[in-house]
């Protein structure tokens, strides 16, 4: 069991690096990273703090900010008031960013189209409930992990030790 998920690893950190690529590749069509793809992807459907953003996103703020000044920068999102942050501004499209948005999203469809022909819509379900499994169960394993350690430093224990509870869990 363990070899086998230690060769899904691999085979999904390669199948990250090919959709990079992909992504890249789309957005560098329009003029655009995948970087700030992402970004304005996900504050197309509701305007987000920066943090909050880059939360979502599973990255560094401070990265996120960095793309977030560049896209106000180049007039394809701007900063708005926060209603309910004084001093943390909202990032939203402005309407350049969303035809921009909007050309890499088509283009993206087209490449979609073609990198999927040949799988089953249903064999492409159960992968994405089978990687959506994998990942909650890896960020419940990695929460246990963190849990466990800070209570092994908070007692005393040597670093780079794991507690008995930890080496429990893990796979076999």
């Amino acid at each position: 069991m363990a070899e086998e998920l230690a060769l899904l690893v691999a085979d999904v950190f390669e199948a990250a690096g090919a959709l990079r690529r992909a992504g890249e590749a789309l957005a560098g069509a329009e003029g655009q990273t995948q970087a700030r793809w992402q970004l304005m992807s996900v504050v197309s459907e509701e305007s987000l703090p920066v943090a909050r953003a880059a939360r979502r996103l599973g990255v560094a703020r401070q990265g996120v900010q960095r793309i977030a000044n560049e896209l106000v920068r180049d007039g394809l999102a701007e900063f708005r008031d926060n209603p309910d942050h004084r001093t943390s501004s909202l990032l939203a499209l402005t309407p350049s960013g969303r035809r921009a948005l909007e050309a890499i999203t088509a283009r993206a469809e087209g490449a979609h189209r073609a990198m999927g022909e040949g799988i089953a819509q249903a064999d492409l379900a159960t992968l994405r409930a089978l990687l959506r499994r994998l990942t909650e169960q890896t960020d419940q394993w990695a929460a246990a992990e963190a849990e466990a350690g800070t209570a092994a430093e908070a007692g005393g224990a040597k670093r780079g030790t794991r507690s008995r509870a930890a080496t429990d869990r893990l796979p076999e």
